[in-house]
């Protein structure tokens, strides 16, 4: 009911669609999430040498708050 209401389609239409759907769909589909997961990977390589290029270490950061919150705990 609320997919209805929020995303105009429900699920027997979904499993109506994919029923029917033709090969050159599914491909254009498999085409999309291999490019749309080729630009989130170089993206988030990218970014991840902007923070070390920055000086931002997530690692190091992460090891010294679990470190202070275990030493708090005794």
């Amino acid at each position: 009911m609320v997919t209805e209401l929020l995303m105009g389609f429900d699920e027997q239409n979904i499993a109506y669609d994919l029923q029917r759907a033709h090969s050159a769909d599914i491909w254009f589909m498999r085409a999309r999430f291999y490019i749309w997961g080729g630009i989130a990977c170089i993206s988030s390589f990218f970014a991840g040498h902007a923070l070390s290029f920055l000086g931002i270490n997530l690692y190091a950061g992460f090891w010294h708050l679990l470190t202070t919150l275990w030493s708090g705990t005794h």
